[in-house]
């Protein structure tokens, strides 16, 4: 006759332990990839944000700017002015960079003062 059993079969526990191994192997350089993704559309964003703030200050006062570094969340940007074909039209270029590291990869993005 057959038992009545309340628990899992040794068998059915392999299983179910397995199954979680292979979605895990799965998805966990998913989601380290998109952790990844996050952290440089962040830096993107905060150079774009860095390079509208300068340009803003440059309109502010006129005084001369320097470049500089400056660090924000652990990240080193460089704030570079340029004087390139753009000064002999009356305009200045800004550019912020961030250089390539181990965990980043580099970035660079420029902006006109008219």
């Amino acid at each position: 006759m057959l038992r009545s059993n309340k628990g899992f079969f040794l068998l059915e526990l392999l299983l179910s332990l397995s199954a979680l191994l292979m979605l895990s192997l799965y998805l966990l350089p998913l989601l380290m990839e998109s952790r990844n993704q996050s952290r440089q559309v962040e830096i993107e964003n905060s150079a774009r944000k860095l390079m509208y703030e300068e340009l803003q200050a440059k309109l502010v006062d006129s005084q001369t700017r320097k470049n500089y570094t400056i660090i924000r969340n652990k990240v080193e940007f460089k704030i570079i002015w340029n004087d390139t074909e753009a000064e002999a039209a009356g305009q200045k270029v800004v550019c912020v960079k961030v250089e390539k590291s181990a965990f980043l990869s580099e970035y660079k993005i420029c902006g006109v003062l008219e």
